[in-house]
Order: C-alpha cells, then structure tokens, then sequence
C-alpha cells in the first residue's frame, strides 16, 4: 500500500486540519474533529446537515457553505459517523428553523442519523437519497444505495434553505430531488482503505464491474472491459429507464470520477452520455463534471441524470460558496 499518510490511525484527524486550514474563510471544525460546519451560520434558517464515511471527498465536508450544507459529519473511512457527532452538528449550526438531515441509504448512516434524530431536542426532519439504480440490495443498505446524486439534492435543497423556505417544505422538496434523480457508476479498479492495507476487491486487467457502489459493493455483474460509448449506454440507460423520461425533458447531468480517472476520460464519458440522452431526445441543460463523490483511489465514474422543471433549475444555478462548488458569489 503506497499512500500519503503518516499514521493510520490519524488519517482522518490530519486530514480534517488541512482542510480546515486550506479552507478557513468557509468552514471551522467542531469540538475534537466531530463535525465540519459553515463558518458563518444564518439565524432564522434550517439548518442542513449531512455526513458519511470518510473516503468519498469532496462529499460532504466539501459541501458545506454558502447556499448548500450548515454541517458534515465525517465518520472514519467508509464508516458511519456517530449520533453524537449529528447532535453536536445539529446544536452547533441550528438557526432557529428546525434541522433537515439529508441521508445516503446506507444500513450504519441510517441507524445514526435516525438515532440521532430522536433525540435531538428540536424540530428536525430527514431525507433519504437512494438515487443508485444498480441494484435494489447490498449487504450496506436495505433498498437502493444513495451515491453522487446526494450532491445534486444537496445543492438544490441548500439554495431553497438559503432564501428562507421552511423545514417541511425543504422536506417535500429534497424528495421530490431525489425522486427525479438516477445514478449508475462503473469500476475498474478498486481502492484500497488504509486500515485495511489491500485492495477492498480483486478486478482482472481487462475487467469493469457494472454498477459498483461507493465502497467498492458488488453491482449487477463483471464484464470484460468495454468502450467509453458502451459503458456511458449502460450507466446512461439505466437512469433513463428508471425516470422514464419523456423526449424534450431537461436534465442535469452529472459525471463523477470515483478519485482515480482523469478528467481526460470523464469529459470523453461526458461525451459519450450526451449522445445516449439525445438519442432519447432529452436534453442536457446543466452540467457538471469532476471527482465530487469519490472512492479513495478507485478508476471509475458515475452517471448521474437528474430531471428538472423550471424552479429546480433555478435554485441549482443559485450562488454556492463551499470548498468544491462555487458558483455566482
């Protein structure tokens, strides 16, 4: 195992330093690395809070700011963060408004987040993203994985949350996100987690596993490596499938590296998408491109597709002022 680390067991810790360092004018860390929170919070605002396993940078720590998340939670790599980590979030960015706790389907990041949810003392509501399409089970969820299009519904909900829009109606929009939302990814290689020192799955040189989750899960099937065209009909099909998108529809699209493909390749998957979605006649009206919900080191990409009316579009092009989005501020 070749990484830049020092210790294993200060790898979050150190981390979480830098990146409250490299971003000071954003963000400041909680009491003993339990959170990373909006510098600047909004008095009479919900509050939005987010987090996850380590090891999928910039999500969600990289999405905390202006116009999206009031906090993060990171728990250790691909590990779930505590209730107590959500609670001290929740009480350290509460605006006033009530809290929105926005949820990847995972088995550990469900138990927490709900846990901590009762708990907390105040009026809270939560929305689940389950946006994979690959599989309808895993031994990390029950139901449908939440992937990279947690970014999109964060974004879209934070800019409602930034103009004022109370909890239950960001609720009932951060569903509605979710719901128009489809996402897919392929793996060619895998990552490999510190504490583990090897490769989490074995993948032969000529092989891609079709529909792999964010921590390296199983998809629908190992094939032998195709082309970008072939993969981008599969990962893209799959998302207009399940929306069952009408011809003339507007979408985000989304195309995420899982932290080991060069933007060389994704802007060619970018490409390859653009043909898949307009020969079903919808039409791309945003874009997005980069490694935004990685897997450590894994060679991959996702595609994301997520529907949009007018309104959506409209909070999606709203000012963003985080580490890895900024956009109009």
């Amino acid at each position: 195992m070749k990484k830049l680390i020092n210790d294993i067991g200060t790898v979050l810790t150190e981390s979480l330093d830098g990146f409250a360092a490299a971003h000071a004018d954003i963000v400041t860390l909680g009491a003993e690395h339990q959170f990373v929170r909006r510098k600047q919070t909004k008095p009479g605002k919900v509050a939005l809070i987010s987090g996850g396993g380590s090891g999928h940078e910039p999500l969600h720590a990289g999405f905390v700011g202006h116009g999206m998340l009031d906090a993060a939670c990171p728990g250790q790599v691909f590990t779930s963060p505590t209730p107590n980590q959500m609670l001290a979030a929740a009480e350290s960015v509460d605006g006033g408004a009530g809290v929105l706790f926005i949820v990847k389907n995972y088995s550990g990041d469900m138990m927490n987040f709900q846990m901590a949810a009762e708990m907390l003392d105040r009026e809270n509501a939560t929305v689940i993203v389950n946006d994979d399409v690959a599989v309808e089970n895993s031994t990390y969820t029950t139901g449908r994985r939440g992937v990279a299009g947690t970014l999109i519904v964060e974004k879209i909900v934070g800019a409602a949350a930034e103009r004022g829009d109370s909890l239950a109606a960001l609720k009932s929009l951060g569903d509605a996100v979710n719901s128009a939302t489809a996402s897919m990814g392929v793996a060619l290689s895998s990552c490999t987690v510190p504490a583990a020192g090897k490769p989490t799955f074995q993948i032969g040189a000529d092989e891609m596993e079709m529909g792999v989750g964010i921590h390296g899960e199983p998809g629908r099937r190992r094939v032998k490596l195709g082309s970008a065209n072939e993969i981008a009909a599969e990962l893209a099909g799959a998302c207009l499938k399940d929306l069952s998108l009408k011809p003339g529809r507007e979408v985000i699209l989304l195309v995420n590296g899982f932290g080991g493909t060069p933007l060389l390749e994704l802007y060619l998957m970018v490409n390859a998408a653009h043909k898949v979605l307009a020969g079903a006649g919808v039409k791309v009206v945003r874009h997005l491109t980069g490694p935004f919900v990685t897997s450590l080191e894994m060679a991959g990409c996702s595609i994301t597709v997520s529907a949009v009316d007018v309104d959506a579009l409209a909070l999606w092009d709203a000012p963003v002022h985080t580490a890895a989005l900024r956009w109009g501020c």
